[in-house]
């Protein structure tokens, strides 16, 4: 971890990206012809070129896609198409976009049954295959929903209905095997599927449960065999899938909560865990959290527990919502409440100055602020 670990502590703000119109930056994907999209929570995609170069003031701002009726709950570039960007929907559709006709209609439109309201989907590593989790359906059911993105019209191969009773809030395809899927749910377990199998009993090859509502599934580990899951109210799960057929445990680490593991150079804890990510390069889990005040604290996750790496400061000034390592680029890209999207590198010089200010004191956002949520665009299905 040495040599990544030498370029987390030394990484800076390199540059900063403010959107004209204030609102929370939920998600972000990247992809090597060097440009990045993000989903904001108005529901608008929008594309920015990706430099390194420190001549570059700001990402500029390449264009932006419109289209999809509902709150989004993801996106993610193809791997074998890098100018295809997906999108996923609580309306109902997946949308794929080419991103080199940015303001163009989706080049493809995926849908399935009318009551189903998406919360999460992927695309398999061979780019084939599209999932998406549906919310409760008559509050009982709930679908991973499958399509050939060769097929024509957009009309689902098929779905899963058994295996999950709530929100799937993750659907995460295996980095390198296209047929091995994990799925998340507010029910509280997190499935893995063989999908060479076809039928969902014998797909499905294993169930962990997290004890609580499941908000975010990382594939990790040297043969990415293990899974991290982070839950709603801060648990952290750690699980070895290389140990199914044997009689060992699949439990390597487990607390239903997570924030007080690594005390802060103030003796305080982070207030939320933001997500996962594997770095292939050092052969590590990088666990990321925060403080709602805007600070980073990133975080090494093994079978001990959390160990801190890194804090920083004077980017965010709110909640952060999203994170992606760029190993390609040896850079951290976050975005968060207070509508900043922001790359970290060591050594960065950041040619902007000023922090932002937080979004929350902005009245324009109050009909769109919210309590924290990692799915911030799962409906309150429940009346009060």
């Amino acid at each position: 971890m040495e040599g990544v670990e030498e370029k987390l502590r030394g990484l800076s703000i390199a540059r900063r990206v403010h959107p004209e119109e204030p609102t929370y930056l939920l998600d972000v994907s990247l992809q090597p012809a060097a440009a990045a999209a993000h989903r904001a929570c108005d529901g608008s995609l929008r594309l920015y070129v990706r430099s390194h170069r420190r001549t570059q003031k700001r990402r500029s701002l390449l264009g932006e896609f419109h289209g999809h009726d509902g709150p989004l709950c993801g996106v993610t570039f193809a791997r074998t198409f890098p100018y295809l960007l997906f999108s996923g929907s609580a309306d109902g559709t997946v949308r794929a976009w080419d991103v080199r006709r940015p303001g163009t209609e989706a080049v493809q439109v995926f849908r399935s049954d009318p009551s189903h309201h998406f919360c999460s989907f992927d695309v398999s590593c061979g780019g084939v295959v599209v999932c998406a989790g549906t919310e409760q359906v008559n509050e009982e059911d709930s679908f991973l929903v499958f399509w050939d993105v060769r097929a024509a019209g957009g009309r689902a191969l098929g779905v899963y209905s058994e295996s999950h009773s709530d929100d799937i809030t993750q659907v995460r395809f295996h980095p390198r095997n296209k047929d091995r899927l994990a799925s998340g749910s507010t029910d509280g377990l997190v499935n893995v599927f063989d999908l060479s199998r076809g039928a969902e009993e014998e797909a499905l090859q294993a169930t962990c449960n997290s004890g609580s509502s499941a908000s975010s599934v990382c594939w990790a580990g040297r043969e990415l065999d293990r899974l991290l899951c982070l839950s709603h109210d801060e648990g952290l799960h750690l699980w070895d899938l290389g140990q199914l057929d044997t009689d060992e445990p699949l439990t390597i680490f487990s607390t239903p909560d997570a924030r007080s593991l690594t005390p802060l150079a103030d003796g305080g804890s982070v207030d939320y865990l933001v997500g996962g990510s594997w770095l292939e390069e050092a052969q590590r889990l990088l666990v990321v959290g925060g403080r709602n005040s805007g600070e980073l604290h990133l975080m090494e996750c093994d079978e001990k527990g959390l160990r801190l790496l890194r804090t920083l400061q004077g980017g965010h000034a709110s909640t952060v919502r999203c994170f992606l390592w760029d190993a390609a680029g040896e850079a951290l890209v976050t975005g968060g409440e207070d509508a900043q999207l922001l790359l970290w590198k060591p050594g960065g010089e950041e040619l902007t100055s000023g922090k932002g200010e937080s979004m929350k004191s902005t009245s324009a956002l109050k009909l769109k602020s919210r309590p924290h949520k990692k799915h911030g665009y799962q409906r309150d299905k429940k009346a009060a």
